[in-house]
C-alpha cells in the first residue's frame, strides 16, 4: 500500500482535523528511515499535540510505500571512517527512548496505521502505539540482528508483551518477515485491513476514541502499561546500554560499510 502523498520538504508532517491529529513520517525516498531531522520534527509535533487538549486521538503513519525502514544508516559510514564509532546508547537515550516514552505517556490513544514495510525501529514504533492497524500488504521485520545489533526502541519490552517471550525471542533472533495476516494471528497487531481501507479504518477508530471519555481512556492506557511486571523505563535503559556496546563492534562497522557499498554484510 502507498501511504499518503505529502510535502517533500518536511521529514514529518502534523495534520489536525477536529479532535484527531495525524503524524505522517515523510521521508519516502528513504522509506521513512529515522535521521536526526525526523526525530526533531517528531519532537515538534508531539510538543504541539501535548499542548492541545482538544486533540483526543493520534494516528501515526508513513508517506509512500513504507511505514518506516528504521534507522537510516547513511550517516554512519562517515563516523567509522573518522575513527569515532557512533554512541548508539546516546542516540537511543536522546531520541528513540524519549519518543517511545512520550507515546506511552500521551493521555490519548495513539494508533499506528502501518502501510508497507516496518523494519527495526520502524516496527518498534508500530508496536509502541496503543493500537496497531496493518494494511494487508504490510510487513514487520525486527531485523536488528541483520546489522549486528540487538532489539531497541522498546522492542524488548513491547514485543514479548504482544506475542509472548518465546515468540518474541524467535522473531528477533531470526529477523523473519511477518506479513499482516500472521501479525494479526499472533497478536503482533490489533487488526489487519485491506490496503485501500487502512486510512479509513484508522480514522474511524480515531473518531470513536475522540468521542469517548478522555480521562477514562487515559487512565486505562496508564493502568494497562504499569500493571505488567517490569517497567518500560528499565527496558529502555537496558537497550541503550546494550546498543552502546554493540554500536562499537566490528559487526556493526561491517553492516554500515556494507550498506554504504550496497552489498550484503559479511559478519565475522
Amino acid at each position: 500500500m502507498a501511504g499518503p502523498v505529502a510535502d517533500a520538504g518536511e521529514p514529518a508532517l502534523l495534520a489536525i482535523d477536529g479532535a484527531v491529529a495525524t503524524i505522517t513520517l515523510n521521508r519516502p525516498q528513504r522509506l521513512n528511515a529515522f535521521n536526526l531531522a525526523l526525530h526533531e520534527a517528531l519532537r515538534t509535533a508531539f510538543d504541539r499535540i501535548e499542548q492541545d487538549r482538544d486533540i483526543r486521538a493520534l494516528i501515526i503513519t508513513g508517506a509512500g510505500r513504507a511505514f518506516s525502514a528504521g534507522q537510516d544508516l547513511g550517516d554512519r559510514a562517515a563516523a567509522f571512517d573518522a575513527g569515532t564509532p557512533p554512541d548508539l546508547g546516546d542516540l537511543l537515550e536522546r531520541h528513540y527512548n524519549r519518543l517511545i516514552l512520550r507515546i506511552a505517556a500521551l493521555p490519548i490513544p495513539v494508533i499506528a496505521a502501518v502501510n508497507g514495510m516496518a523494519f527495526g525501529a520502524g516496527a518498534a514504533l508500530a508496536i509502541a502505539c496503543d493500537v496497531t492497524l496493518a494494511a494487508a500488504s504490510s510487513q514487520f521485520v525486527f531485523g536488528f540482528g541483520r546489522v549486528g545489533l540487538g532489539p531497541d526502541a522498546g522492542t524488548s519490552w513491547f514485543l514479548p508483551h504482544r506475542v509472548g517471550p518465546g515468540r518474541a525471542l524467535a522473531l528477533t533472533l531470526t529477523a523473519e518477515t511477518v506479513d499482516a495476516a500472521r501479525a494479526e494471528q499472533i497478536g503482533l497487531v490489533s487488526r489487519a485491513v485491506p490496503d485501500e481501507a487502512l486510512a479509513q479504518e484508522a480514522r474511524a477508530l480515531a473518531n470513536a476514541f475522540a468521542k469517548g471519555p478522555r480521562e477514562a481512556l487515559a487512565a486505562t492506557k496508564q493502568q494497562m502499561r504499569t500493571a505488567f511486571l517490569g517497567s518500560l523505563e528499565a527496558a529502555l535503559a537496558g537497550e541503550a546500554a546494550m546498543q552502546r556496546r554493540l554500536g562499537a563492534t566490528d559487526d556493526y562497522r561491517e553492516a554500515v560499510a556494507a550498506f554504504a557499498e550496497k552489498r550484503a554484510p559479511r559478519f565475522r
